[in-house]
């Protein structure tokens, strides 16, 4: 059983893997495998070059085509089209490896055993990693045990948690954010599925995965509103289980927001003071990926933070420690850096903060 990773210990274990070792991901799709190693690779200023062999059907995509020197009329590969020209390393990124048919599989071990692929070597620092698709709906190859043993194998299981990170970065409309901060089931939603409401006989079931909740977002990003016909457009991309809770999430949304807590305070204090602890809890984790996301407007940092001191301080005026503790022991997690700068600004919210923390600690 290869050992399971989420979206931190993932970028960890790239950041300390050896360019010589190559890496295969194990996970079900749609979880984020190759945008969470492309966006790794990128950041390091590293070109990635990915390939789905599953889709492939000529190695010559790879390796490149055969032609014939006109020097020495010998015959050899030319470069591929992503070969490197100017010998800096490249990240390349080998998606549904369980899905490639054999002659692919062939290229693959040459890569996997000396970074080599038609006798021509990858540029020095160059880095392998492969993604493998599991579960039953799948038709995959068995792979070689000698290429397996190639890889560092790990499963990839990000959490719940690293998804409502990565939205909240990336923008993801916040009715949808909100709506699986409740639900969270439905965001990888094998076990949503309405058998139902299989396509004809094909036996076709939609299931929401994070890919589709973020093409949701794309969907209703623009709409004030949601239409009868924009719900079932969401039931074509999540499966109409998770679009019928979608819909009635959207009666109940939360009363206030994370910019409308930290940039109007005075504003919004009444309504916070009636919000029920349930509600606030949801509240914490929106405020801790609204600061995690650096979405607070330049000049506006210190005035956000004497709201939050305001904020924390109205639960605990509210008999709501629980509150204040939920809160301080995410932001206190190594998920959140960008939150914890924000805090360490204000000596008061350092201080409410070390207090909590040691609370926890010591019990």
């Amino acid at each position: 059983m290869a050992v399971r990773v989420d979206v931190t210990e993932l970028n960890e274990l790239l950041a300390v893997t050896p360019p010589q070792q190559n890496i295969m991901l194990a996970g079900r799709h749609g979880i984020g495998k190759s945008q969470t190693i492309t966006e790794f690779y990128r950041r390091r200023g590293m070109p990635v070059v990915a390939f789905f062999l599953g889709q492939m059907s000529d190695p010559g995509d790879l390796i490149g085509l055969m032609h014939q020197d006109e020097t020495t009329q010998r015959s050899e590969f030319m470069p591929p089209y992503w070969w490197p020209v100017d010998d800096q390393p490249v990240a390349l990124f080998l998606d549904e490896l369980n899905r490639a048919r054999p002659e692919i599989l062939q290229s693959v071990m040459e890569l996997a055993l000396n970074k080599t692929l038609a006798g021509k070597k990858l540029p020095e620092g160059s880095v392998i990693v492969s993604a493998v698709n599991e579960g039953d709906e799948y038709q995959l190859t068995d792979l070689d045990p000698a290429l397996v043993s190639r890889f560092n194998l790990y499963h990839f299981a990000p959490t719940v948690d690293d998804w409502m990170r990565w939205a909240s970065e990336h923008r993801i409309d916040a009715r949808v954010i909100g709506f699986l901060q409740k639900q969270p089931h439905y965001l990888d939603g094998d076990s949503v599925a309405d058998p139902s409401s299989a396509v004809f006989s094909s036996g076709l079931v939609k299931t929401p995965d994070r890919r589709g909740w973020a093409r949701v977002s794309d969907l209703i990003g623009p709409l004030a509103t949601l239409t009868p016909m924009h719900i079932k457009m969401v039931a074509g991309i999540v499966g109409p289980t998770a679009a019928t809770a979608f819909r009635k999430s959207l009666a109940t949304p939360l009363p206030v927001t994370p910019d409308e807590v930290l940039l109007a305070w005075s504003t919004h204090r009444k309504t916070i003071a009636k919000m029920p602890l349930q509600e606030l809890l949801l509240l914490n984790e929106q405020i801790l990926m609204w600061l995690q996301a650096d979405k607070c407007p330049v000049g506006k940092q210190d005035q956000a933070r004497k709201a939050l001191l305001a904020y924390l301080k109205l639960l605990r005026s509210r008999k709501f420690d629980e509150g204040v503790a939920h809160f301080v022991s995410m932001v206190d997690k190594p998920q959140y850096p960008n939150a914890m700068l924000f805090l360490s600004e204000s000596l008061e919210l350092t201080g409410l903060v070390t207090e909590y923390i040691e609370g926890i600690q010591i019990h």
